[in-house]
């Protein structure tokens, strides 16, 4: 689902391409694919390596990335990586370019794009964290089915018309909300959870910043929300943050509740910017502000990010 995200959002911001080349699996290997209204045959792994690429946007789970990457990387290819393999190897960056690209140099051949999640998440904190400084996190999510990939997307529209079929999650998704994504660690929270947690300090490149997760699958096919409450170090002013979350980039400010005017899942579909809305202080302790962000989870939580940073090395001529 991300690999034809990531074509689409490649025709829509018109990235400079000269040569595509679709890989895949080997059993998906001779298939056709469409991109800017022209025919191109997958090719395999091997083949795409000999080809020596540029960039190579990898979606394609974390055993091929650990496996390929290097390979990629050997011949001099920039791999762009969506998957959680790279995410927290100590050399190797993870990059949101509104917040850290300027980290990367021509060096870095492997580029860890972060969790879906956490992007959305940290776009619109960091830009409060230069102001005031992020003291401590608290965050629930409302995920997307399509996060789980395209059998679990097939698995909830079966549910909806009572048709039996393939099943990936223990339980039904429709008329259901799942306080479980991906594995149980052993602090019982779940991988998922814990990404947030982790990716948020590397990101924002610190780590006094202390993130509690709980992550939830909702039945809804695109876009993933979340309930943020975060205490700073310092005291905010309310229209202040406003105004800062407005001007800063990739975030829409939709904060309008006279007028019923909140950032919700129709608003982000399609859309490559994080939306922020619900902004109110906390009234239960001191510097703490509770706010509601929304994105596609497709496209700025994958496929709009990796791009991104593609944008940002085509800028740097590397």
């Amino acid at each position: 689902m991300v690999g034809h995200e990531m074509m689409k959002g490649l025709e829509e911001r018109n990235f400079p391409v000269t040569e595509f080349y679709p890989v895949a699996a080997a059993e998906d290997v001779g298939k056709e694919v469409k991109f800017k209204n022209k025919t191109y045959k997958v090719i395999g792994m091997e083949e795409a390596v000999a080809k020596h690429p540029d960039i190579a946007l990898f979606s394609a789970g974390e055993e091929a990335s650990i496996e390929w990457a290097p390979k990629f990387a050997a011949v001099g290819t920039t791999v762009i990586d969506n998957s959680s393999a790279w995410r927290m190897v100590k050399d190797k960056k993870l990059i949101v370019p509104e917040i850290n690209a300027n980290e990367l140099t021509k060096e870095d051949k492997i580029i860890a794009n972060p969790n879906c999640s956490t992007i959305q998440m940290v776009v619109a904190l960091n830009p409060l964290h230069k102001k005031y400084k992020i003291k401590r996190v608290v965050v629930s999510t409302y995920q997307a089915i399509s996060g789980a990939g395209k059998k679990a997307v097939d698995q909830l529209m079966n549910e909806r018309i009572g048709v039996k079929g393939e099943t990936v999650y223990t339980y039904p998704l429709d008329f259901n909300v799942i306080p479980h994504i991906d594995v149980f660690m052993d602090n019982k929270y779940t991988k998922e959870e814990m990404k947030m947690v982790l990716e948020t300090k590397k990101i924002m490149g610190d780590d006094t910043i202390q993130v509690t997760a709980t992550a939830v699958r909702i039945p809804v096919i695109g876009g993933h929300s979340e309930a943020v409450n975060v205490e700073f170090e310092n005291e905010y002013d309310l229209e202040e943050a406003r105004k800062i979350l407005s001007e800063a980039p990739g975030i829409i400010l939709m904060d309008d509740v006279k007028n019923l005017k909140y950032p919700m899942l129709k608003d982000a579909h399609n859309r490559d910017e994080v939306f922020v809305g619900r902004l109110r202080r906390d009234e239960t302790q001191p510097k703490t502000l509770n706010m509601w962000i929304v994105a596609d989870n497709l496209r700025k939580g994958a496929a709009t990010n990796a791009i991104q940073i593609g944008e940002y090395l085509v800028k740097k001529n590397w």
